[in-house]
């Protein structure tokens, strides 16, 4: 869930509240000359890390190019209360990386611009970077911080018609490595792009619905990594 407040034409405050309903299945380590063993399994559902982003635009007169500042706070459910629930890691807390919070304050910066290109095209890109300054130390043995992530995006929208507006959109993004005793170094870095193609459709009012996939295109992942053939994203918004 998230709330955007602009008190001016040149500023703007969103508020990100994410919920995180996560299963996740591993065999864990084994010998591969014994026998498959039985796999763990965890399921977690709690309030994510919420994330609080200011945005000045008043440098052009179209208000068209902005920065971004803001934090990434650790509401997030994380540490040894988030565990494996069945197999033979039950009771052992889930990877850090998979628990809904990381228990880092987390800084973020970035910046934005569109332009209208021609009679019904905007393009637009944007930048985000984000990276831990703190972390938690109120889990006993819990050490670990979250890689530095940026995320570049550049792509152009068709706004001819007033009910829908399609989109086309690139995504660029890497990651570093974790840190810390809980992470698993090996595993966490690696840059990703993806071609995105999405729709926003006007419902009613201020009330509008939107979905778009990642598709990715390119992938330079360290170690073994988790990884997705597409991704699908649906939302509403409202605006008033």
């Amino acid at each position: 869930m998230g709330i955007d407040y602009s008190p001016s034409s040149d500023w703007n405050i969103a508020l990100r509240v994410p919920y995180v309903i996560r299963t996740h299945t591993t065999y864990g380590e084994y010998d591969s000359g014994e026998p498959l063993p039985p796999p763990s399994g965890s399921r977690s559902s709690s309030m994510g890390d919420l994330k609080l982003v200011g945005a000045y635009q008043g440098f052009l007169p179209n208000h068209n190019l902005g920065v971004q500042l803001g934090f990434k706070l650790p509401t997030g459910q994380y540490g040894a209360s988030v565990r494996f629930n069945d197999g033979p890691a039950a009771g052992t807390p889930l990877d850090a990386s998979l628990q809904p919070g990381t228990g880092s304050t987390d800084l973020v910066l970035g910046a934005y611009y569109y332009q209208p290109v021609g009679e019904n095209f905007e393009a637009f890109a944007n930048i985000q970077f984000q990276s831990a300054l703190t972390t938690r130390q109120d889990h006993p043995g819990y050490d670990f911080r979250p890689g530095n992530a940026t995320t570049v995006s550049a792509g152009m929208r068709y706004e001819a018609q007033p009910r829908w507006a399609p989109q086309l959109q690139m995504n660029l993004t890497h990651k570093s490595v974790d840190q810390g005793a809980l992470a698993d170094i090996t595993d966490t870095a690696g840059y990703v792009a993806y071609i995105s193609p999405g729709l926003t459709a006007n419902v009613a009012g201020g009330l509008k619905v939107y979905g778009f996939a990642q598709i990715p295109v390119y992938s330079d992942l360290v170690g073994y990594q988790v990884f997705p053939r597409y991704t699908v994203s649906v939302g509403v918004s409202y605006a008033f």
